[in-house]
């Protein structure tokens, strides 16, 4: 007996040994095994969390006007970026030991293992946040052992080299909301129409139950289940210690009030626009429309909102609903060239060609305070007087002829200044200009303004024959209006990517290109289009909106058979449209050739109302005087009736009398040498 027993303990004794050893080698086997698997995950390194997210495109007041993205809206907001509420139920009904555990809830997983054992099928889930977040990254939703292998690594490799709270961020920024919406931001605008950090505690534990099912627990698709749901949630939320009890009911009897998305459905801003400042980031970031359309890019552009509705209402009450003519509008704040509105056709849907930076037009007497200013550089003045008659110009040594018409073929058949040339649009004026100064001076002049089309060196180019971009125009304004201070248009501020570090920020160059106070003579002689103190204020170009101006402002309108233009400036913003026909039709419509110049009087007068009133400010080097606007000399009381205070670069403004040149010309003799009468211009051009 004593002898058995011993046997038996031998044998027990050996069996622990075994046991043990065999225990031993497991342990250090499954020690190598998770420390190989930590190893693994380590040299693989954080994995990226990057998804495809929607590009939001701001305006400068911060409102959202557009995104980009392939049917599924991401957004990403940071934690503190979202009601806390959101959080504290998706814990409560995702993963409540997310912060105690290690990517792995394993009582769950046992749990969950023995509902489906009793239940014969798989009815309980175990994921943690950690691993629903790897598949919402990384996979498929297959239920294959190697997808679920490769899950696990995923979620070690999460969970070494990012913190719980970059996760939980993850998570909630990926995870499906239904209705295209991925993650929290997407799903508060889809579902309420506001961002995540402004949603109610009723609507944020609504959304927490939607991602177990969209299709069964969306609103939208299911209100009941949707709501027993949240029911669920708010009882998870007390017993996890987020609620109070008494808050569940009242929490639950919230009304609450759906969108389904169509707030921004509704919601189309400035199409044209969005779709440049998509062309910017390509051509200044040198991205990629992917990477445009999906890496979560917050862009901030220069548009404002009230100047863009103001310019769309504008054209829509302008122009005849039925008629196919087109419009270019732009409009620039000229001290920073920042693009304020645009509108580059009348339909985006029909047309989104954009005519406002993709057409190129002929742009008419639009072009000639570009020769104006080149030729008071080159000596000319506002009083600068030559014949307005009709004349024919040869040029090519003498292998064409060129005959420049006056709108309705109206001539003064007399001298005319530079002033009234301008005012008047004088195309014989223009055209004598050009070649005096010779041809080079005009294309180096617009050149130099940002004039980026193909210029032809011919004697119609002084009346804008050659084709430009709208966009263009303005900038050219645009400098002239600040003083000949040359900035390219702006249209994008600063760029962030989805983690909101600063990828790109505006740092425009400025570059003086024309004389301060040649610039400003200019502006002023481009007022006299709306002045009715021109002693022929019946032809000036804008007469017939001068009476709807309130403010000063300084412009020139431009007219050909297709097209028809208004280009003008406050102090404070430049605008330009451009209206005509895509396809080289005339315009010969009367109400029709008015629709640029009456767009242009509207917008500027709805966009500066509540700003003051301001004149254009002389730089130093400028004079102004009273002038006779006849003749262009100093005004006296004899000539009161048609004088106009001229600016001057000082040093270069009339020393006579309107008086005294009448009184010397009464006491000239017959006799006198014709070719000393003849003023110095007339002698020039009579060999035309």
């Amino acid at each position: 007996m004593e002898i058995i027993t011993n046997n038996r303990i031998k044998a027990t004794i050996k069996y622990l040994r075994a046991f043990l050893f065999v225990s031993l080698i497991l342990l250090i086997l499954g020690m190598l095994f998770v420390t190989g698997i930590v190893i693994y995950a380590k040299s693989k390194g954080a994995p990226p969390l990057a998804v495809p997210q929607s590009t939001l495109i701001y305006a400068e007041d911060g409102t959202l006007i557009g995104e980009t993205h392939y049917g599924e809206k991401r957004y990403w907001v940071h934690l503190d970026e979202m009601n806390p509420a959101v959080i504290d139920a998706t814990l409560s009904i995702e993963d409540r030991k997310f912060y105690k555990h290690h990517g792995f809830d394993y009582f769950r997983i046992v749990g969950a293992v023995l509902a489906d054992i009793k239940a014969g099928a798989k009815v309980q889930g175990a994921s943690t946040i950690s691993q629903q977040y790897a598949r919402n990254l990384f996979l498929t939703h297959d239920k294959t052992w190697h997808r679920k292998i490769t899950e696990a690594l995923y979620t070690i490799r999460l969970e070494l080299n990012y913190s719980k709270d970059e996760i939980l961020e993850g998570y909630l920024n990926t995870i499906y909301y239904g209705h295209g919406a991925y993650g929290i931001e997407a799903a508060a605008d889809y579902y309420f129409g506001k961002h995540a950090k402004d949603l109610t505690k009723g609507e944020a534990t609504l959304l927490a139950g939607i991602p177990k099912g969209p299709s069964h627990y969306s609103p939208k698709v299911n209100e009941e289940a949707a709501k027993k749901r949240q029911k669920l949630i708010l009882s998870a939320m007390v017993a996890n210690n987020y609620l109070e009890e008494e808050e569940l009911e009242t929490i639950y009897a919230e009304e609450l009030h759906y969108t389904f998305g169509s707030a921004k459905e509704r919601q189309v801003i400035a199409p044209y626009f969005q779709d440049e400042v998509k062309k910017l980031l390509e051509r200044q970031l040198k991205l990629d429309q992917e990477t445009i359309n999906t890496s979560g890019l917050r862009v901030y552009t220069t548009l404002d909102p009230k100047l863009q509705s103001i310019a769309e209402q504008q054209i829509e009450e302008t122009i005849n609903p039925d008629s196919e003519i087109q419009v270019g509008f732009v409009a620039i704040d000229q001290h920073s060239g920042e693009v304020k509105a645009m509108v580059g056709g009348r339909d985006y849907n029909e047309s989104p060609f954009n005519r406002v930076t993709q057409a190129e037009r002929q742009p008419g007497s639009t072009f000639k305070p570009f020769l104006y200013y080149a030729a008071l550089e080159q000596g000319f003045t506002p009083s600068t007087s030559m014949r307005s008659e009709v004349t024919a110009f040869t040029f090519d040594d003498g292998k064409a002829r060129y005959v420049p018409h006056n709108f309705n073929n109206y001539y003064a058949n007399d001298q005319i200044t530079l002033a009234q040339a301008i005012a008047l649009s004088d195309n014989v004026y223009a055209v004598k200009t050009h070649i005096f100064l010779g041809e080079d001076v005009l294309v180096d002049t617009a050149k130099s303004l940002g004039i980026t089309s193909k210029l032809a060196k011919v004697p119609s180019l002084a009346l804008g024959t050659s084709t430009v971009k709208v966009i263009d125009m303005a900038s050219a304004y645009s400098t002239i209006a600040n003083g000949g201070m040359k900035q390219e248009p702006i249209m994008i501020e600063k760029v962030l990517d989805h983690k909101g570090e600063v990828i790109y920020e505006s740092n425009p160059s400025k570059q003086q290109v024309l004389k301060p106070e040649t610039a400003f003579v200019t502006t002023h002689l481009l007022t006299g289009i709306f002045d009715e103190k021109l002693n022929d204020y019946t032809r000036v170009t804008g007469r017939t909106i001068s009476d709807q101006l309130t403010r000063h402002y300084a412009g020139k309108t431009g007219t050909t058979k297709t097209d028809s233009w208004m280009i003008g400036y406050s102090p404070q913003l430049v605008s330009a449209v451009w209206t005509g026909y895509d396809r080289d039709k005339t315009i010969d419509l009367t109400a029709e050739k008015g629709y640029a110049k009456e767009i242009w009087a509207r917008f500027m007068e709805e966009a500066h109302k509540g700003l003051p009133v301001l004149p254009f400010k002389a730089p130093e080097g400028v004079v102004g005087v009273r002038i006779d606007t006849d003749s262009g000399l100093l005004a006296t009381k004899d000539c009161a009736k048609s004088s106009r205070l001229t600016y001057f670069v000082k040093g270069t403004e009339p020393t006579e009398t309107c008086t005294g040149i009448e009184m010397i010309e009464k006491e000239a003799p017959k006799e006198t040498n014709e070719d000393e009468k003849k003023g110095w211009f007339k002698r020039i051009f009579d060999w035309f």
